[in-house]
């Protein structure tokens, strides 16, 4: 499991209507982020494709994939929100697992095929001793069945076609690594705090190692991701139910959708007045002025009237817009 590129792409897709020969179903400009709650067996981008079906919006990516075989926190950019994606997939993820033990396989999870096995059982001492090796900034060896690009090619799409794959290690940041339970002496549970570009996968299947045996992941569900917790989180069977509603139910799925600004908790935030908001939106740098002129220099986030106008640097008490947005309402 890791955090790859988003998906951001224009809808595509035919709607049943309109294979029916009913009209199309008008796609709907909005703006905003969604959090669901990924059920295991779907991949990233079918469940992109459900809420597409759901919300029919003009524009809509996710920040960030989950495996078919994991659970829990998929952030959905609407609309303007595409224009922040970045900011969500740097942020800070916590991941909850289980790692079966004795066994590691060609993908690092219990869908591949095993490559080597172990008697030996780690028992809870032996386990939270090892932890503290796996924290702070430590070099990682993606898993073969992994997105990242060898030569141009995705290092799944190689490993499938039985071709070898050599993944060098990188750099990756675990901020804390717990164990939670130990369901039985073949399976624990764990929970990892990490950054971007982290595999769990190969977390288990290093644990295992480290331990003397072998390991690979069983169960994965994400809880967090950048400003986004798992009470955020919506079920998909919830979304249906809700477009299944007369009129589509569109008034009532927009009030899952977060604010386009939610994405940006970690910059700082300015406010700037209408006439201001314009010259922003217009790519023109303006002057902060007053009691809420900032006294820093970096990366900040520009609001008027509750909308968010503008991304941008601070410096010198005038801020240089370098992303501009159209009507993003806060909704909650």
């Amino acid at each position: 499991m890791s955090d790859q590129p988003s998906e951001l792409e224009p809808t595509a897709e035919v709607p049943a209507r309109q294979k029916r020969g009913k009209p199309p179903r008008r796609k709907r400009e909005i703006s905003g982020w969604l959090v669901l709650d990924k059920p295991v067996g779907l991949t990233s981008t079918e469940a992109l494709g459900a809420l597409k079906r759901i919300f029919h919006p003009k524009k809509v990516g996710h920040a960030g994939t989950l495996d078919p075989l994991a659970s829990g926190l998929l952030p959905i950019a609407f609309g303007e929100a595409t224009k922040t994606v970045p900011y969500v997939v740097d942020g800070q993820k916590i991941y909850r697992f289980s790692v079966k033990w004795g066994v590691e396989t060609d993908t690092d999870d219990a869908e591949g095929e095993v490559t080597a096995t172990s008697d030996l059982r780690p028992d809870r001492a032996a386990i939270e001793e090892v932890l503290e090796t796996f924290i702070g900034d430590i070099e990682q060896v993606p898993p073969r069945y992994s997105a990242i690009k060898v030569a141009g090619e995705r290092a799944y799409d190689l490993a499938r076609s039985g071709e070898e794959v050599e993944l060098k290690a990188r750099t990756i940041s675990v901020y804390d690594l717990r164990l939670v339970e130990i369901l039985s002496e073949e399976e624990a549970v764990f929970e990892a705090e990490c950054g971007k570009g982290t595999y769990v996968r190969a977390l288990a299947r290093d644990m295992g190692r480290a331990l003397g045996t072998r390991g690979h992941v069983s169960s994965l569900r994400r809880l967090a991701v950048g400003p986004f917790e798992e009470a955020d989180m919506v079920e998909l069977d919830a979304l249906r139910e809700v477009a299944a509603e007369e009129g589509g139910g569109e008034a009532e799925l927009d009030t899952y959708l977060h604010p386009v600004e939610t994405a940006l908790d970690a910059l700082h935030e300015v406010t700037v007045t209408g006439s201001d908001a314009g010259r922003l939106r217009r790519g023109q740098a303006v002057i902060l002025k007053g009691r809420d002129a900032p006294l820093f220099v970096g990366e900040a986030y520009a609001m008027a009237a509750g909308q968010l106008v503008a991304l941008g640097e601070v410096d010198r008490g005038t801020f240089n817009p370098k992303r501009v947005f159209q009507h993003t309402e806060r909704r909650r």
